[in-house]
């Protein structure tokens, strides 16, 4: 299979249509029907049903052009961090993190180790999920976690980062949104969003809310869908202050309990680098200048 064939299959998809599909990949349309047939005979299936109307995808073939697309352009990102790393850079960081908003000094962070190494490339991966099994098969250089959920590891090494916050989010025009700090019974009565993925921290305190009797709940599949809800006035929510991306768009209000969360990131043991080691340490000393900064 060549990226040829591929850029064909995923063309003839969207198109639908051979003589259009050829055309806008420049080639005759003879050409471009027998670079078709050549894929289906090396994967053994029918990818496309031929008719006097065109073409149409078969239920295998459209799964497998769903798959070639993906695959297409994981190998356009992988060209380009290639040309832009042999034509500028020595090195490569890659942090994986699952929102931009979790290290939220990365960007000052990645500005203040380029003035001292110019040549290292700070590559930010983002996986919402997924994002500890990748790190650990070696996909990423530094990960961002909770001490929590590296306390099995092996090889692994933690550093601590900083201790984030409990934070009630509500909509700015909300009552509780003129309040300093909130408590349990300022709650009451009120819609609390749960679940998406809590931490343990934020569980055992949705727990001992909600088992007052006096707070109702619906639950929320995930953070980003849980603030649409907050937005859309369903309900309030509490969260960790690292997810805070400090837009304005919603009051966050310190909550008033004794659960934190450890937030660290994770290196290899085995990956000794000089460069690996400064930026950590340039993440740290922005965290531990942030005095008064909200986390």
């Amino acid at each position: 299979m060549t990226t040829k064939q591929i850029d064909y299959c995923i063309e003839l998809a969207r198109t639908l249509n051979f003589s259009r599909a050829a055309e806008n990949q420049f080639v005759s349309q003879p050409t471009f029907s027998y670079q078709i047939k050549l894929l289906e005979d090396e994967i053994g299936f029918t990818i496309f049903e031929r008719s006097g109307k065109g073409a149409s995808l078969t239920p295998a073939g459209a799964q497998f052009v769903s798959f070639l697309s993906g695959m297409r352009e994981d190998l356009k990102r992988a060209v380009e961090q290639g040309q832009n790393f042999s034509a500028k850079y020595k090195d490569t960081v890659t942090v994986s993190l699952m929102v931009r908003q979790a290290i939220f000094f990365l960007p000052e962070a990645m500005r203040l180790f380029a003035q001292t190494a110019p040549d290292v490339q700070i590559v930010p991966k983002f996986q919402y999920e997924g994002g500890m099994e990748s790190f650990l098969k070696g996909d990423a250089d530094i990960l961002f976690s909770l001490r929590e959920h590296t306390r099995q590891l092996s090889n692994v090494v933690v550093h601590d980062l900083f201790d984030s916050h409990i934070y009630l989010i509500a909509q700015r025009d909300d009552p509780l949104a003129e309040k300093n700090l909130i408590t349990e019974s300022d709650l009451y009565g009120r819609t609390l969003m749960v679940g998406g993925g809590s931490p343990m921290a934020l569980k055992a305190v949705q727990h001992r809310l909600i088992s007052t009797g006096n707070i109702s709940y619906f639950n929320s599949a995930d953070h980003d869908t849980t603030l649409v809800n907050v937005a859309a006035g369903r309900g309030i929510c509490l969260a960790p202050g690292f997810l805070n991306d400090h837009s304005g768009q919603f009051a966050w209000i310190p909550y008033d309990c004794d659960e934190r969360f450890k937030c660290v990131l994770c290196t290899n043991k085995n990956d000794s680098r000089h460069s690996l080691t400064e930026f950590i340490s340039v993440l740290k000393k922005l965290y531990n200048d942030a005095i008064a900064f909200p986390l």
